[in-house]
């Protein structure tokens, strides 16, 4: 029997081609597939008599099919079906391209309903091209060529012709039976549309009107969900134990003052709210979001050093090796005049860093370091019981030959789910569930709507306040006629012993008909855009390509390297290393340097393809530079012709502040454009909702009446399990 969670391949006609093709968008049960909503419609309720039709017109004709054939044409490379339909008051050429099968499916006197527009040609005059076609069934109404046409996210291989087509079938063979998901309660006050007839009209409407009503109806829906889950896991994490850390006000004093700089008062308040939180007893969940360079790492380290004090343990987990690295070091001199012992480690090394702090550095073994962090053995005076107070690294922290003795504080960085489970399994307490404190750091900016929806568990910090005496970064858009003096420019900066970034969408530059990121973005707004959506105007510019190119073509004389993902680990090091310590002058770069990375010397950030990259990754590259006192430069090299991408990158030259700009990110884009960030698994429905503050605030509203009035949800056993389905799509943890 079919129900709503039939996997597809059950379905008649699937077979593992067209399932590969199915999941590539997301749709793995019928479920997924009445879910994948349309992004557009056509209009081809314009019927008119084939006498009628005028040029650059989208109308719908019926008639007589006269003559059809297909031809190869040489000169094109293309195969160009045509065929003359006639009726009483007419006939007209229709051509379609790369379609060859038709002349197996339509038929000299078949007769046949075309919708679509009209062009002009010198030879065939006005003409239907490319148009939808369909046999009229006096028992059926129309699919592809009559009213309201949906028009779905696609991929290759799969068109919104043969969406259209299994999507009614299912919904018909289903008989207006979809359950009912929303309380009546809700679907009165609001007076949305009952499920069935809200799936009908947004996949096949009768009028705009009912696919707005039926739009709106799954918006908030979508949202509703999503505010349900976090408002559940918010209150789910008020009945967990945490340790109980008191503020130690004389050694945070002492902290402070010992900074060769002033906290800013944003800082000093973020670090207050930490602290605050961190004495309750049950765990705090905080997000602290603050721009490129306006110093987060500080307010972590207040933060570790208060837990320290307590006798307590801090693991801070960063998204890559180098950051980790970074983070070791910046830790380290920050609390070196506070006797505490800090450990580094990554999934890809065999030997462990370790740093009792006023000493060198030492090595020592995996089994030592995590004998350290259990608390059985110090390596320095070989006496048990004494433990490692802060444990930086990847994701190696959380593997399972890592139990911490007494971990009171997990920090981590541009990672902002890391949720109860996976916090209680870096305990070792495992008799007593004692779940750690949690302090995320971001400078990816989140729009309001987000921080309501996707972030709503997590409590909000802020750091909007830059460090004094930083220079606002000069960005510029450069076309191709600037490039050479672009390049000049950076000789100049080099001569002044200045050092240059630039970055590169990929690492090799294969024909592929999809563009691929070399990393993983860690960006929430902003996904990396389809290769063919540029139609052939952008060249990738490949990170090996360029490095060949500077080096050796543009700046022989000076000293270029080359950093991508694909290195190891050692060799990426000194590269870095290399950088850092000024021996090389330019860097070419993947998006490895996107977050973390501290330079001060460099000033100039050139970006290759920057239409190639979302809004937050580009503010990002450009938080790589203008960390010092000298004026810095971000230079966007774009061949697009695209006027978005242009108004895109337009809005990264108007503003600097990283909060200002995920809202007009927000803003500027369509419904579907941000579906890029699959790791969500959030629909683009939800998403272009998500632009709404209003739906987004009642929406929010709504879940917290209907947890107030019953927060295990017993009496909507159909919600319970909308959530449950909904948690292991959305990926949220």
């Amino acid at each position: 029997m079919l129900t709503l969670f039939t996997p597809i391949e059950e379905l008649f006609g699937i077979g593992p081609t067209l399932r590969r093709r199915l999941k590539k968008l997301g749709v793995k049960t019928v479920n997924d597939l009445f879910f994948h909503f349309p992004h557009r419609y056509e209009d081809f309720s314009n019927l008119i008599p084939i006498g009628e039709v005028k040029l650059n017109q989208t109308c719908s004709v019926r008639g007589k099919i006269l003559e059809i054939e297909s031809q190869r044409t040489w000169k094109r490379r293309m195969i160009v079906t045509t065929a003359i339909i006639q009726d009483n008051s007419g006939a007209i050429q229709v051509t379609w391209f790369n379609q060859p099968y038709l002349t197996k499916i339509l038929k000299k006197d078949d007769e046949v309903l075309l919708s679509g527009k009209t062009a002009f040609s010198k030879k065939e005059g006005i003409y239907l091209s490319n148009p939808q076609y369909e046999k009229p069934d006096p028992e059926k109404t129309p699919t592809h060529t009559s009213g309201l046409i949906s028009v779905y996210p696609e991929t290759e291989g799969l068109s919104s012709r043969w969406l259209r087509s299994i999507i009614k079938r299912l919904l018909l063979q289903l008989n207006n039976k979809l359950p009912e998901t929303l309380p009546p309660q809700i679907l009165k006050e609001n007076e949305f549309l009952p499920i069935n007839k809200a799936i009908w009209q947004i996949h096949f409407p009768d009028s705009l009107k009912l696919a707005e009503a039926a739009k709106k109806r799954f918006s908030f829906e979508e949202l509703f969900y999503i505010e349900l889950f976090v408002l559940r896991e918010r209150l789910k994490l008020a009945k967990e134990k945490a340790v109980s850390i008191p503020v130690k006000l004389d050694t945070i004093k002492d902290f402070v003052e010992s900074l060769p700089f002033n906290l800013t008062d944003d800082q000093r308040k973020s670090a207050w709210q930490v602290l605050k939180d961190m004495e309750k007893s049950r765990p705090m969940n905080r997000l602290l979001q603050g721009d490129v360079g306006s110093g987060k790492t500080v307010v972590a380290a207040i933060a570790t050093l208060n837990v320290a004090k307590a006798g307590y343990q801090t693991a801070f987990m960063a998204p890559t090796e180098i950051l980790a690295k970074q983070h070791f070091k910046t830790v380290f001199d920050v609390l070196k005049d506070f006797n505490l012992s800090v450990g580094l480690m990554t999934g890809k090394e065999d030997k462990i860093y370790s740093r009792k702090l006023k000493n060198d550095t030492i090595e020592v073994s995996r089994n030592k370091l995590l004998k350290m962090i259990k608390g059985e053995i110090n390596p320095y005076t070989k006496k048990l019981n004494t433990k490692l107070n802060i444990l930086i690294g990847t994701h190696a922290l959380i593997q399972d030959k890592v139990k911490f003795g007494k971990l009171a504080l997990v920090v981590v960085d541009e990672q902002h789910r890391f949720g109860v489970e996976q916090r209680a399994k870096l305990c070792a307490q495992n008799n007593q569930r004692i779940i750690p404190h949690l302090l995320s750091m971001t400078a990816t900016p989140i729009p309001r709507t987000l921080a309501l929806t996707v972030y709503g568990d997590l409590d909000l910090s802020l750091i909007i306040q830059m460090p004094k005496g930083r220079k606002k970064i000069i960005t510029e858009i450069i076309g191709p006629e600037k490039r050479e003096k672009t390049y000049q420019f950076i000789r100049k900066e080099v001569k002044k012993k200045r050092q240059v970034f630039v970055i590169c969408p990929r690492i090799e530059n294969k024909k592929k008909k999809k563009l691929e990121s070399s990393e993983d973005s860690s960006a929430i707004i902003g996904p990396l855009p389809q290769a063919e959506d540029f139609n052939g105007w952008s060249e990738v510019k490949a990170v090996e390509e360029e490095y060949e190119k500077l080096s050796k073509n543009v700046f022989p004389d000076l000293k270029v390297a080359m950093l991508h993902g694909k290195m190891k680990s050692k060799e990426k090091e000194k590269i870095m290393k290399d950088f850092k310590n000024k021996k090389t002058d330019i860097l070419v770069s993947t998006s490895v340097v996107e977050v973390g990375i501290d330079i001060p010397n460099a000033t100039v950030m050139m970006i290759e393809g920057a239409e190639r990259f979302g809004l937050a990754q580009l503010h990002q590259f450009r938080g790589r530079v203008g960390r010092a006192k000298y004026q810095s430069y971000c230079f966007l090299l774009t061949t697009s012709p695209d006027q978005l991408n242009r108004r895109r990158l337009k809005a990264l030259v108007d503003f600097d502040s990283g909060f200002e700009l995920a809202e007009k990110d927000l803003e500027i884009r369509g419904p579907g454009d941000l579906s890029g960030n699959r790791q969500w698994g959030i629909p683009d429905l939800m998403m272009d909702s998500l632009r709404d503050l209003k739906l987004v605030e009642k929406t929010r509203e709504t879940a917290k009446a209907i947890l107030q009035e019953d927060p295990e949800l017993k009496k909507y056993p159909v919600l319970q399990n909308k959530l449950k389905m909904f948690r292991e799509k959305i990926h949220l943890e």
